[in-house]
C-alpha cells in the first residue's frame, strides 16, 4: 500500500488498520520487520504473493539497525576456504549497491601492516577477493608504503609502521535501508504494519492457519489467515518455534544462541579520513573496525555470548574497555570513555543444530538457515544484512518444495530498484541527510518545516515526511532510525526529542513517548561520563 505524504498520518496508519482487520485469506504472514522479514516480504510480493508483515516494535527496531554499516563479501570466509559462500555475498553486494545507491556506496578500507609479513600475506587474500568479485569489484587492492598508509589513516599509530593494504567493501545505513525494503514491498502491494504484534499462532487439524494480531497502540485483536507463516524474528524466533511445537504437541529444542556486538561512536578527529580501518586480529583474535560513518567514527565489534534476549542490551564493561584499548594501540590519539558520542549493541542470532527438525531443516550456507516444522512453520535466521536478498529467495524456495505456496519464477528482486534508489545532486544549501532520500528529496523540501533546521541536519519537514511516510509513530522512530542521531551523538538526539515529539503529536495524534527516548539516551552514554 503506498503512502501519501500529502495525506495526514492519523489517516495512514487507520487506513492500515482497517485494511488489515478485513477479512482476507494471504498468501503469507510475514512475522518480523527486520532485514530478513522485509527481503521475503519483498520478494514474495514482487512475485505476485498477497503478503502482510507484523512487527512488534519499529522496523529494524532490533538487530537490523545495529550492525557495522557494512556491506561486505565476507573476506573472512576467503580465508576459511568458503569460496561460495564469498561469491555470493560479492553478489549481493554488487545487487544492494545497484539498487540502493542512495544508501549504499563503495567504502576504502587500510589494512595497516605493523610486521614485514602481514602486507604480502593479507594483500595476497585480497587480490584473490578482487579476483572472485569480477566485474562486481568495487577497486583494486593495493600495496602501500608507509608513507601511503599514514596519508590515508592521517591519525594511525605510526611507530613500527611498515605499510598497508588497501582494498574496496561496501556502506550503507542499515535502517532507512531496511524502511526502503518495506516502502518497496508496500508499493508492491505487501500490507506493512510495525506496532502491532503476532501474539499466537492459529492451528487448524496440526497445521498452521494464520497468526492473531495485537495493535500495540489501541489493543485491538485481529485475526490473520494466511496459507505459509514465515518466522522472520531474528534472535527471538525460538518464542515462535516453542509455541508452534506446544500447540501440535511437539517441544522444539532452541535453535539461536544470541552473540552481542557492541559499537563506540566518537569524533571523526580520532580518525580524520575517508578510509575505514581494519585490524584483521588484535590481541585476543578479534577483528577491530574503524569506520567513518555520517560525520562520526564506529569502533567495533565485540562477540560476546549472552543468555537474555533484551530488546535494548547493555554493553558489558569489560567489551568497552576491550575496543577502547585495542583503539589505543592503533590510534595516535586515542579516544576515552569522555570522548563517546553514543554505544549501541546488537544481539546476532547464531544458530544452533535444531535436532527435533532434521528431518526438515536445510542449512542453506553457514551463515543462514531456514526449516520448516511439521505443523508448516517457516523459520529463518542467522545470515548477514548483506544477503538478505538471497536469504528471502530461499525462504521463498523452502515454502514451494514444501508445498505451501505455488511455485514461481524467482530473481525478481535482483534489479528491482528500491524507494529514492536514483541518486540526486545534492546541493551546498541542502540539509546534510537529505541525500538519504534519494529521488524523495523534493518530497521532503516541499513539506511545512523545510528550511527550518532542528538539529544535527534534521529539519521539521524532515519530522513530518518521517510521520506521514515512513511510518513514524514515535521519538525514538524518528531520531533512531528515519535519522540516525541516537547512534551518532546520544546527547545531541536528547536535547532535540522535545520538539520532535510536539511535531509528532501534531502529526499523528497519538502518545510520541518522549520520556522512555530520553532515557533510551541516558543508557547510549552511559559510559561516556
Amino acid at each position: 500500500m503506498m503512502t501519501n505524504p500529502e495525506l495526514p498520518a492519523p489517516t495512514q496508519r487507520k487506513a492500515l488498520m482497517d485494511r488489515l482487520a478485513r477479512p482476507h485469506r494471504y498468501d503469507m504472514a510475514v512475522i518480523g520487520g527486520g532485514a530478513t522479514g522485509l527481503g521475503v516480504a519483498l520478494d514474495a510480493a514482487a512475485r505476485g504473493f498477497s503478503v502482510v508483515l507484523l512487527e512488534s516494535h519499529d522496523f529494524a527496531k532490533g538487530t537490523s539497525s545495529r550492525a557495522t554499516k557494512l556491506v561486505h563479501g565476507g573476506v573472512r570466509y576467503l580465508a576459511q576456504g568458503n569460496i561460495s559462500l564469498v561469491r555470493e555475498a560479492l553478489h549481493e553486494r554488487s545487487t544492494l549497491l545497484a539498487n540502493a545507491p542512495h544508501l549504499a556506496q563503495p567504502l576504502a578500507f587500510v589494512m595497516p601492516s605493523y610486521k614485514l609479513w602481514e602486507s604480502p600475506f593479507y594483500g595476497v587474500g585480497l587480490k584473490i577477493y578482487d579476483a572472485l568479485a569480477g566485474k562486481a569489484g568495487l577497486g583494486h587492492t593495493e600495496f602501500l608504503s608507509r608513507s601511503e598508509t599514514l596519508e590515508r589513516l592521517p591519525t594511525l599509530q605510526s611507530t613500527g609502521l611498515k605499510g598497508g593494504v588497501k582494498y574496496w567493501d561496501g556502506q550503507f545505513d542499515d535502517a532507512r535501508l531496511a524502511l526502503a525494503l518495506a516502502r518497496t514491498a508496500a508499493r508492491q502491494g505487501a500490507l506493512l504494519v510495525n506496532y502491532c504484534a503476532a501474539t499466537s499462532l492459529i492451528h487448524e487439524n496440526g497445521k498452521l492457519a494464520g497468526v492473531l494480531a495485537r495493535d500495540q497502540e489501541t489493543g485491538d485483536d485481529i485475526e490473520l489467515r494466511a496459507s505459509c507463516v514465515v518466522n522472520a524474528t531474528g534472535v527471538w524466533v525460538d518464542q515462535l518455534r516453542l509455541q508452534d511445537g506446544e500447540s501440535i504437541g511437539r517441544k522444539a529444542r532452541p535453535m539461536v544462541a544470541p552473540s552481542q556486538g557492541v559499537h563506540i561512536v566518537v569524533d571523526r578527529e580520532f580518525l580524520p579520513t575517508d578510509h575505514a580501518m581494519l585490524i584483521p586480529k588484535t590481541e585476543d583474535g578479534r577483528v577491530l573496525f574503524a569506520v567513518p560513518w555520517l560525520g562520526k567514527i564506529i569502533l567495533g565489534t565485540t562477540d560476546t555470548p549472552r543468555d537474555d534476549l533484551a530488546r535494548e542490551p547493555l554493553p558489558f564493561p569489560e567489551e568497552v574497555d576491550f575496543i577502547l584499548r585495542e583503539s589505543a594501540r592503533y590510534l595516535s590519539r586515542a579516544p576515552g570513555p569522555a570522548d563517546i558520542k553514543s554505544i549501541w549493541v546488537g544481539l546476532r542470532p547464531l544458530v544452533k543444530p535444531a535436532d527435533d527438525d532434521a528431518d526438515n531443516t536445510q542449512a542453506l550456507s553457514r551463515e543462514h538457515t531456514v526449516l520448516v516444522s511439521k505443523s508448516g512453520l517457516v523459520t529463518v535466521t542467522g545470515g548477514k544484512w548483506t544477503t538478505y536478498r538471497a536469504m528471502a529467495e530461499d525462504v521463498l524456495d523452502k515454502c514451494f518444495a514444501a508445498a505451501l505456496l505455488p511455485a514461481k519464477p524467482g530473481a525478481v528482486t535482483t534489479h528491482l530498484k528500491l524507494v529514492g534508489a536514483q541518486t540526486m545532486a545534492q546541493k551546498i544549501s541542502d540539509p546534510p541527510g537529505i541525500h538519504l532520500y534519494g529521488t524523495e528529496g523534493s518530497a521532503v523540501h516541499a513539506l511545512p518545516g523545510a528550511d527550518r533546521m532542528l538539529g544535527g541536519g534534521l529539519t521539521e519537514a524532515m519530522v513530518r515526511f518521517a510521520a506521514r511516510t515512513e511510518y513514524a509513530r514515535t521519538v525514538e522512530d524518528v531520531l533512531a532510525r528515519r535519522s540516525r542521531l541516537l547512534f551518532l551523538d546520544a546527547a545531541l538526539a536528547k536535547s532535540l526529542a522535545a520538539e520532535v515529539a510536539l511535531l509528532l503529536q501534531q502529526e499523528t495524534g497519538v502518545d510520541p513517548q518522549l520520556e522512555s527516548f530520553e532515557r533510551l539516551c541516558e543508557q547510549y552514554l552511559s559510559f561516556s561520563r
